[in-house]
């Protein structure tokens, strides 16, 4: 596993530099891994109560009427970030 992190680090790194999108740097099978790595991190009662409390602060929420795009732009990108996660740990747990 350490050796895939590093291998991420440097591959990150060096597509940054050129503006690449970082999803096309992983492997399916270290797709696989990092699946498996959010299931057990998530898995444990810290990680149970850390979704919680990030489900409340994103899914929870709801803005009134003077809410700028700015705002509601922002939070979707939240919610966007958290439902990425919890793809990963539904994934990492059925396989």
């Amino acid at each position: 596993m350490f050796n895939l992190m590093s291998r991420l680090k440097i591959s990150i790194f060096e597509e940054a530099e050129k503006n690449a999108v970082y999803t096309k740097l992983v492997s399916r099978s270290d797709q696989k891994d990092i699946e498996r790595l959010f299931a057990r991190l998530f898995s444990t009662e810290d990680g149970l109560k850390a979704i919680a409390y990030l489900q409340y602060t994103t899914f929870q929420k709801a803005f009134g009427i003077n809410t700028s795009c700015d705002q509601l732009r922002y939070m979707e990108g939240q919610r966007a970030f958290l439902a990425n996660i919890l793809r990963l740990i539904e994934r990492g747990k059925q396989g």
